[in-house]
């Protein structure tokens, strides 16, 4: 019973938050005339104390105090004697832990937000570098439309914003503090809510104290934007590890993101991108882990909530990780140019200009121009040659609508170029959504 009970090994992370909330408690306690001064002074002297030892030395754990609020006020007695048992006055552990996890989870959303926000840097940097690099841009990972690397990379750009604002979303929405909820249904001390809410940076207290003790909503709040983000990420992943494989080449990956073969000599592995894809799993399946736990509890309180932080901590944990190495990655890939240009070109990549062209030149109804232009790919085809490398004649041939100004739009760069309606892919659209999202960033 003792180990299945305890959970400071798990929770001993709170230690911060748990003495922020018991300092903020004891001094309401005191303004309120419920604890005397003298106590309030003593409680908070030996919280200074404690914050102090943990910070330098760590917490020694003690299984059978159960939990970290049982070991600060363990401590807090050893070093205050009897006055500490009132800390502890208007106060439930209940609430008292769904206000240390709130403050937790508040701020590793703020944690998040920096990661997110120096790989959505990195992303920017790279693809002002690539404004006007040419890539194939992929529909069921064929060739389709020329488009510009750094217009691929401002997608991600766009995903990572996403993810800022589902945790920016989270954290509003559990700015709201439990402390003084008691047990499941508040206290008749003349407590002020609202002075322990200012004091610990919440908007506001909770409304209702059998959910603020049962509540666990910002948890999963928080572990839903985590696995979306981790989503992003290894759509990520797994196109550096496309695009640095052989056949395509796209990106030499520096040494210190890959690994060796224990028996190839000439690998160069994408390891880091690989976890980081594997580890995106994790992010998922933590939201699924405490929706499980919390699907079927009644009001308020039950001691599966026990079991709430360790997915949370985990999740948090691996995000923080896999960001790290995804900026690190992004920050030095090597991006290969020329093979992008090639593979651009292949594949009959400005098809749908020449479809466009018709329409717009020679007034051609959409529908028939893509006819007309289907019969154009299959005579390149025939020939082994790109769409550009038809003759006048042979193009006329196909159709004598198309003149040689049709010329303008069948290169890789005419059709890049092209592509200026909002959020296309033409250089100067990419560099003003750069501009633009540096400015929000």
């Amino acid at each position: 019973m003792a180990e299945i009970n305890a959970s400071i090994g798990t929770d001993k992370r709170l230690w911060r938050q748990d003495i922020a909330g018991s300092r903020a408690h004891v001094t309401m306690l005191g303004a309120q005339g419920i604890v005397a001064g003298d106590d309030v002074a003593a409680i908070l002297a030996g919280l200074d104390t404690i914050e102090a030892e943990y910070a330098a030395g760590g917490l020694v754990e003690n299984p059978a105090l159960e939990d970290i609020h049982m070991h600060v006020e363990t401590r807090l007695a050893e070093l205050i004697g009897p006055a500490a048992g009132r800390l502890h006055t208007a106060r439930s552990r209940n609430d008292q832990v769904a206000t240390d996890f709130r403050l937790w989870v508040r701020a590793a959303c703020a944690e998040v937000d920096t990661g997110l926000t120096a790989l959505t840097s990195a992303l920017l940097t790279r693809a002002d570098e690539h404004a006007d690099t040419i890539m194939p841009g992929f529909t069921h990972l064929q060739v389709a439309q020329p488009v510009t690397l750094g217009h691929h990379l401002l997608a991600y750009v766009e995903m990572l914003a996403r993810d800022r604002s589902r945790f920016a979303d989270a954290a509003a929405r559990m700015n709201e503090c439990p402390l003084g909820a008691a047990a499941l249904a508040g206290t008749s001390f003349p407590i002020d809510r609202a002075m322990t809410a200012a004091a610990l940076g919440f908007a506001r207290p909770t409304a209702n104290s059998l959910d603020s003790v049962s509540d666990r909503d910002f948890a999963l709040d928080y572990l839903a934007a985590a696995a979306m983000a981790g989503l992003h990420l290894s759509r990520l992943a797994e196109e550096i590890i496309i695009w640095a494989s052989q056949p395509y080449g796209f990106v030499t990956l520096p040494d210190a993101w890959s690994t060796g073969s224990s028996i190839m000599p000439q690998k160069r592995n994408p390891d880091a991108a690989e976890l980081v894809r594997a580890k995106a799993g994790q992010l998922l399946a933590a939201f699924q882990h405490l929706g499980v736990i919390m699907k079927g509890l009644p009001l308020a309180y039950s001691k599966d909530m026990q079991d709430d932080k360790a997915p949370v901590f985990a999740a948090h944990d691996t995000l923080g990780l896999c960001l790290a190495a995804m900026t690190g990655m992004v920050e030095t890939l090597v991006f290969n140019k020329a093979p992008m240009r090639a593979a651009a070109a292949s594949g009959f990549a400005t098809a749908t200009d020449l479809a466009d062209w018709l329409v717009r030149a020679a007034n051609v109804p959409f529908r028939q121009a893509h006819d007309i232009t289907g019969r154009a790919v299959k005579a390149a085809e025939a020939k082994g040659i790109m769409l550009d490398g038809l003759s006048d004649e042979d193009l006329t041939a196909i159709d004598a609508r198309i003149t040689p100004a049709v010329r303008s739009v069948l290169s890789v760069e005419a059709s890049v170029a092209s592509r200026t309606s909002h959020g296309g892919t033409a250089p100067a659209n990419v560099r003003a959504a750069i501009a633009a999202a540096r400015t929000r960033l």
